[in-house]
């Protein structure tokens, strides 16, 4: 279960020379994608960097090729809770495409994995504003992303901090498509809504039942099949969602 598959028959590569793994690039025939590639340029990002700021101004969509970026939502007393996760089964500001040109929620990098493909929105929005398999795709996206939005609101709510932790993980195994991963207990503790000392007693619960390894930053899944047992049904439910989607 998860959501890594192949995503196309044929290697593509985006300007860099990096193979092309974003599936919404890899959907498009290849003489549109070759057009749409003029326009790409890649980003250095920063673990925790910024992207997009809730209520400013999209200038540039993004396309991550690998990596976890969150969008997070902040409240009055500034805390911070993610409300959807991206891979590269997806995008960053997919608003645009329904019209909407300012930022919802703030969007970062979680999980490092090399650079990030963008696109500048109004380039973006000329490719998408008639019918055809650009917008297809998206549309398909940004159904799956709010099907997954509505099932993490409920799983915030009614779910274990432990299920929650183990769904969390297991969706970034399926992006990264490895085992280890980078990633800090401060930042998780966002976008699971807690504090990071309670992440730290999860993790090391789940250190101890074998099935991660923690430390200095950098997590192992040692146990998959464990971690699907300990995580909430949520983590099924979002994956159901994409592969029914076809994302």
């Amino acid at each position: 279960m998860g959501i890594t598959r192949s995503i196309s028959p044929a290697p593509r590569f985006l300007p860099d020379g990096t193979p092309l793994r974003n599936r919404l690039l890899a959907a498009l025939p290849q003489e549109l994608y070759a057009d749409v590639a003029t326009d790409i340029r890649m980003a250095k990002v920063k673990i925790g960097e910024i992207l997009l700021e809730h209520g400013m101004p999209v200038k540039h969509v993004y396309f991550p090729n690998g990596g976890v970026y969150s969008v997070v939502n902040q409240m009055r007393d500034g805390a911070l809770v993610e409300v959807a996760a991206v891979g590269f089964e997806g995008m960053l500001g997919v608003n645009v495409l329904l019209g909407d040109l300012l930022a919802s929620g703030r969007s970062l990098q979680q999980v490092p994995n090399g650079t990030l493909p963008k696109l500048p929105v109004n380039v973006f929005l000329k490719h998408t504003a008639n019918p055809g398999p650009f917008r297809a795709a998206v549309s398909r996206y940004a159904q799956a992303n709010l099907l997954q939005i509505m099932q993490c609101n409920a799983c915030n709510v009614l779910h274990r901090l432990e299920q929650r932790c183990c769904r969390w993980l297991l969706q970034t195994h399926d992006r990264i498509a490895a085992d280890e991963f980078l990633l800090k207990h401060e930042l998780l503790a966002i976008m699971l809504g807690t504090a990071r000392p309670t992440v730290t007693v999860v993790m090391g619960a789940l250190q101890k039942k074998g099935i991660i390894a923690s430390r200095y930053g950098h997590i192992r899944v040692l146990d998959r099949k464990k971690l699907e047992q300990t995580s909430c049904e949520c983590y099924g439910v979002i994956a159901g969602h994409f592969n029914r989607l076809g994302v």
